[in-house]
């Protein structure tokens, strides 16, 4: 029977669409590579306000945020990537473990001490506690689904919501060898996104940027964090203070904060961008002991070149589910995140706020994979020279 049914099947080759992956020629056509990812969601959000159309005006064919043009859906693309294609965590992993911290309970406060307790039940709840050996390295590939709802611009008393819900299909692989050592690449929409970490330095490849590092301490990529490598979870809320409880659908859950300190935020800042602040909140379930949703916020201020203070906060919540056993390790299997991006002046009451959605579930799951080095997560050679060439 098996035989048979293998005869039957009829294979159809499917062309392979090409990806941006070099420079963006419409980038270049506007005047050179940006700077840095605030330049493009600046100009997005300028694009937005320079296209809000007439209070007469037919919103549906106005073009106004339809995605009826490609140059606005390539700009909503760009924001969904550098918004959510490969997002940091606030602050570094600790490098001591959980259990060094429990030894001197005494000397650390109590919010403090009841997160270590958490942290625990979720470490045991996950099936880390029992394993034998550990993990020296993990592949993943998923899917994700990336949408951008609507954008609210207001001017004074008016208030209008444009926009559609457009979105794109793609793929990610991720690689990761500890320690903190890391390398995805996202497709969406025609698009390769490329970030990696050799453990020392996070860097980020797109089509309209480049390849640039990130400025500041090395820190984990978001996306290993939401359910996929429960220990590097756990190292990054090992300092966290427990703020309490709070119901999160059906489920009463431990909420559990960490957050970058000034010095950390000062490091981050570029030009005129100055990051104000970063914070990380865990909420873990109480029944299960798993972390069910993850949240963090945002704020940067931005000199205009007009002398205006612009605050940009950008607000990122995932819900994390379908956790599934692999090698005894409980891995969550499916997400979706809901990103908003708020822009508001110092002194003007106007302010822009766009909402963009991402679906994410995981298709295949290895650790161990046998013949993964070090070699593989060296950084491009130009983000090697300018480390090298930096004080």
């Amino acid at each position: 029977m098996g035989s048979k049914a293998r005869k039957k099947q009829i294979w159809c080759p499917q062309p392979l669409t090409p990806l941006m992956e070099g420079p963006d020629p419409e980038m270049q056509e506007e005047g050179g590579k940006k700077e840095s990812s605030w330049e493009v969601i600046r100009e997005w959000f300028r694009a937005q306000k320079g296209g809000l159309p007439n209070p007469g005006t037919n919103l549906s064919t106005s073009g106004y945020g339809s995605g009826g043009t490609i140059p606005a859906k390539r700009q909503d693309l760009r924001l969904l990537l550098g918004v959510l294609g490969c997002p940091l965590a606030p602050i570094p992993q600790a490098n001591d473990p959980i259990d060094h911290h429990l030894l001197h309970i005494k000397d650390i406060p109590f919010e403090t001490s009841i997160a270590h307790y958490i942290i625990q039940q979720y470490l045991a709840a996950t099936g880390c506690l029992k394993q034998q050996k550990c993990n020296k390295n993990m592949y993943a590939s998923g899917s994700v689904k990336m949408v951008c709802c609507e954008t609210e611009v207001s001017a004074g008393r008016n208030v209008k919501t444009l926009g559609t819900r457009s979105g794109e299909s793609g793929c990610f692989v991720l690689w990761q060898m500890l320690p903190g050592m890391w390398s995805l690449e996202l497709v969406v929409g025609g698009n390769k996104v490329v970030a990696g970490s050799d453990g020392k330095t996070v860097w980020r490849h797109t089509p309209w940027l480049g390849t640039h590092a990130a400025k500041g301490p090395q820190r984990p990529l978001r996306r290993l964090i939401q359910g996929l490598d429960p220990k590097s979870t756990a190292s990054l809320f090992a300092k966290a203070q427990c703020l309490g409880e709070k119901r999160i659908g059906e489920d009463d859950c431990f909420v559990l904060k960490v957050s970058a300190d000034r010095a950390a935020v000062m490091e981050r800042s570029e030009g005129p961008a100055e990051v104000i602040r970063h914070a990380l909140y865990g909420y873990f379930c109480q029944k299960s002991g798993l972390l069910i949703y993850l949240e963090d916020s945002h704020l940067t201020r931005v000199e205009a070149p007009e002398n205006e203070t612009v605050y940009w906060e950008t607000t990122i919540g995932s819900s994390i589910a379908d956790y599934r056993d692999v090698d005894g390790v409980l891995i969550a299997h499916q997400g979706r995140s809901i990103a908003t991006v708020f822009r508001c002046g110092e002194v003007s009451m106007e302010y822009t706020r766009t909402r963009m959605e991402e679906a994410w579930s995981i298709d295949d799951v290895v650790f161990n994979v046998p013949g993964l080095s070090m070699d593989y997560f060296i950084a491009p050679a130009d983000i090697l020279d300018s480390t090298l060439q930096s004080p």
